[in-house]
C-alpha cells in the first residue's frame, strides 16, 4: 500500500505558483463567499485561506447569514464580481437548500469561475473548450501523472454524482478511455461495483461508506469525500481508511489527500486566467 500524499504534491506545486506571481508580479485577488455555517465547509475556506497567504494572494471572505433571501444574496455578490481589484470568485458549496445553487454560481463571471461552476464554463469543459480544469479534475490528473498510474481502459468506480466531484470526473475520465460506472444514493448496492473496480474515487461526504469488505486487492482508492467529524472538527473521508488500506495499492488519506490538491489546482487556475 502505497499512499497518495497530497499534502506534499500541492506544496510543490504552491511553491511554483509563488515563484510564478512574484516573477511576473501578479496582482491577485480571491473573493470567497460563505452563507451558513457549515463546519466542513469552514475548514476548507481556512485552508483555501492559508494557501492564498503562503502564494502572495488577496483573500477575502464575506460571511452571509443561512436564512438570507435569494434577492439579497444575489445582489451582495453582483457587487462582489464586479470589484476590478477581485481576480477570481469562490461560492463555497454546500449553499442551503433554500437557494438555487446553479442560479447562484452562474452569477460568477466566466473570467473569474476558478471552481468551474457557472453553466457556459461547465459547458465549455464539456466541449473541451475551456483554457482550465475543475479543480477536482486536475487534482486526480496531478496525482495520476505523479505516481505514473494508468487509466486507460481501467474498471473506474464513481461513488456520488454531484457537481464538484462526480459529474466532472466522469466527462473526464471518459476522455481518458476509462471504463466508468457511476454509483449513488439510489444505487442498491454500490458493494456489486466497487468489488469489480481497479479504481475507486468517492465524493458524497458520508464517512466510513466504503470498507474494506467492499473492495478487491491492489485497488486504487481517492477519497473526495469530506464531512466534519462531530464535536471534534476534523475532516473525515468516506472510506474507512484501516479496513480499505490493506487491500489498496494507493490510497489518499483524509486529510492530506485530495483536499490540499484541489485548493492547489483552485490557485492555479487563478493564475492561468489571470497571466494575460
Amino acid at each position: 500500500m502505497r499512499i497518495l500524499d497530497g499534502k506534499k504534491l500541492a506544496e510543490e506545486i504552491l511553491e511554483k505558483l509563488k515563484k510564478e506571481i512574484k516573477k511576473k508580479r501578479l496582482k491577485l485577488k480571491i473573493a470567497v463567499v460563505l452563507v451558513g455555517k457549515n463546519s466542513a465547509s469552514k475548514i476548507f475556506v481556512r485552508e483555501k485561506q492559508k494557501a492564498c497567504e503562503f502564494v502572495g494572494i488577496d483573500f477575502q471572505l464575506f460571511k452571509f447569514p443561512s436564512k438570507i433571501s435569494a434577492q439579497k444574496l444575489k445582489k451582495e455578490i453582483e457587487k462582489i464580481v464586479k470589484k476590478p481589484i477581485v481576480s477570481g470568485v469562490v461560492i463555497q458549496l454546500p449553499l442551503p437548500k433554500n437557494l438555487n445553487s446553479q442560479g447562484i454560481l452562474n452569477l460568477i463571471p466566466l473570467e473569474k469561475d476558478i471552481d468551474v461552476l457557472s453553466e457556459i464554463n461547465i459547458g465549455k469543459f464539456y466541449t473541451n473548450g475551456l483554457a482550465i480544469l475543475p479543480p477536482v479534475v486536475n487534482a486526480v490528473s496531478h496525482f495520476l501523472r505523479e505516481y505514473k498510474i494508468s487509466i486507460k481502459g481501467k474498471n473506474v468506480v464513481l461513488v456520488g454524482a454531484g457537481r464538484l466531484v462526480g459529474r466532472p470526473l466522469a466527462l473526464w475520465l471518459l476522455k481518458e478511455k476509462a471504463t466508468i460506472s457511476v454509483v449513488d444514493k439510489f444505487t442498491k448496492d454500490i458493494s456489486f461495483f466497487t468489488k469489480k473496480a481497479d479504481i475507486i474515487i468517492s465524493g458524497v461526504g458520508k464517512p466510513s461508506l466504503i470498507t474494506g469488505k467492499m473492495v478487491k486487492k491492489g485497488v486504487i482508492v481517492i477519497d473526495a469525500g469530506t464531512s466534519s467529524e462531530k464535536g471534534k472538527g476534523k475532516l473525515v473521508g468516506d472510506v474507512d481508511f484501516k479496513s480499505v488500506s490493506k487491500k489498496t495499492s494507493y490510497i489518499t488519506p483524509v486529510p492530506g489527500g485530495l483536499g490540499p490538491m484541489t485548493v492547489a489546482c483552485l490557485l492555479e487556475n487563478l493564475v492561468k486566467l489571470n497571466k494575460k
